[in-house]
C-alpha cells in the first residue's frame, strides 16, 4: 500500500511541472492575458478613463441603460431607484452641456476618477465636481462609487 502511494505520489510530482508549463503557469506568457504588453497601472488607467467617459455620455444622452451597464452589480438596485429621481444623475429637469475628465489617480479603494460636469436647468447654468471610483469585478472593470468633489488636476511633469 505505501508503494502504491509512493508510486502516485512521485508519478503527480513528476507531471505536475508539464503541466504547469502547459498552462503558461511556469515559464510561459509573462504578459497579463487581458492586455498584452499593457503594465497593469496602464491598463487601470485606461479602463478607469473608459467606464466614466462611458457613464458621463450617457448622462448627456440620458441614456439610463448605457449608464447602468458601466456600474458594478452592487449599485445596480440603488442606480435604477435613483437615476431618474430628483437628485439622479438621469433626472429629466435638468440638462448635462459639457463633461471633462480632469484627473485620474489610484486610491484606497481603486482608481478615482475626477470629472466636471456643466449643468443647465432652465437658463442656469452649473458645474459640478463628481468624483467616480473605478475598480474590477472579476474580468471586468466597472464604476463602483460616485461621489460629489473630485481631484485637483496632477501638475504637468517640468522636462
Amino acid at each position: 500500500m505505501r508503494v502504491h502511494r509512493r508510486c502516485a505520489a512521485l508519478a503527480l510530482l513528476t507531471t505536475v511541472p508539464f503541466a504547469l508549463v502547459g498552462c503558461g503557469l511556469i515559464g510561459g506568457e509573462k504578459e497579463p492575458a487581458e492586455q498584452p504588453g499593457r503594465a497593469p497601472a496602464e491598463e487601470a488607467l485606461a479602463k478607469s478613463r473608459e467606464r466614466v467617459q462611458a457613464y458621463l455620455d450617457a448622462m448627456v444622452a440620458k441614456d439610463v441603460v448605457a449608464g447602468r451597464s458601466q456600474l458594478c452589480t452592487v449599485l445596480h438596485e440603488s442606480f435604477d431607484e435613483a437615476a431618474t429621481g430628483p437628485n439622479g444623475d438621469f433626472a429629466d429637469h435638468f440638462t448635462v452641456a459639457q463633461t471633462e475628465i480632469t484627473d485620474i489617480r489610484p486610491g484606497p479603494l481603486g482608481q478615482e476618477v475626477s470629472t466636471v460636469v456643466t449643468v443647465t436647468v432652465g437658463k442656469r447654468k452649473a458645474d459640478r465636481g463628481l468624483l467616480f471610483t473605478v475598480t474590477r469585478e472579476g474580468l471586468d472593470w466597472c464604476i463602483s462609487g460616485e461621489r460629489p468633489g473630485g481631484h485637483s488636476p496632477a501638475p504637468a511633469p517640468t522636462p
